[in-house]
């Protein structure tokens, strides 16, 4: 279903990462982790939709996004990072297949850490942050989203590593089969995987090599 929706504010998250709020419209209904396409309603991007997942929760009075930007692809993402209040865009959605299905390891990378905002904000505020783990995979120190938050969740463990840059206090390299046998104690969980499709597809095949379940891999289809 498709509606209009007017941007209220935007504050930044990081040096390229910005968090959007618009007004949540009536009748639109989602699920933590669930993303919509926006297309904003500006010259020469009205037909260049694009896939955000809602940061907010689903009973929140307004509708958030976290999105980050990229400069040097010229287009939607860098679009956003100037947007001032009472601009209009169209929402198509929802859709998406990653949604809570309870406690487990959340692997994100860069943004992809967006959809399991809303679903580590919902464990938060139920109290069921227990067996819930983050590994958030960054450029550097400086690129990771939210970092705060995450620290300051109660329960939730937090794994940080950086993959451009030494930085201290946090881990460095990728996320591959040696981090993951290093730090994930038991495979037979759900896991939650967000990011590049090459670290989508490299994590996935990791994890099914040290016993993980296909049906425990929560990912976005076609992954």
């Amino acid at each position: 279903m498709t509606y209009e929706i007017v941007l209220k504010d935007r504050l930044p998250v990081t040096h390229d990462t910005n968090k959007f709020t618009f007004n949540k419209p009536e009748g639109l209904e989602f699920e933590p982790g669930q993303a919509a396409e926006l297309s904003l309603n500006i010259e020469g991007f009205k037909d260049e939709g694009r896939p955000f997942t809602f940061t907010s929760q689903p009973d929140d009075h307004d509708l958030e996004f976290v999105i980050k930007s990229y400069p040097d692809h010229n287009g939607v993402t860098e679009q956003m990072a100037n947007l001032t209040a009472g601009t209009t865009a169209q929402l198509d959605g929802p859709f998406g297949a990653i949604t809570d299905h309870g406690p487990g390891v959340f692997l994100a990378a860069g943004a992809g850490i967006t959809p399991f905002i809303p679903i580590l904000r919902k464990h938060d505020r139920e109290g069921t942050m227990d067996g819930c783990t983050l590994i958030f995979s960054n450029k550097t120190e400086e690129d990771i989203i939210m970092r705060g938050e995450w620290e300051s969740m109660q329960n939730l463990e937090t794994i940080f590593t950086v993959t451009d840059s030494e930085a201290e206090g946090l881990r460095h390299g990728q996320v591959d089969k040696e981090f993951l046998k290093d730090h994930v104690k038991d495979f037979d969980q759900t896991f939650y995987i967000c990011g590049p499709g090459g670290f989508v597809d490299d994590v996935r095949a990791a994890l099914k090599d040290l016993g993980a379940k296909a049906d425990n891999i929560v990912t976005e289809e076609g992954w």
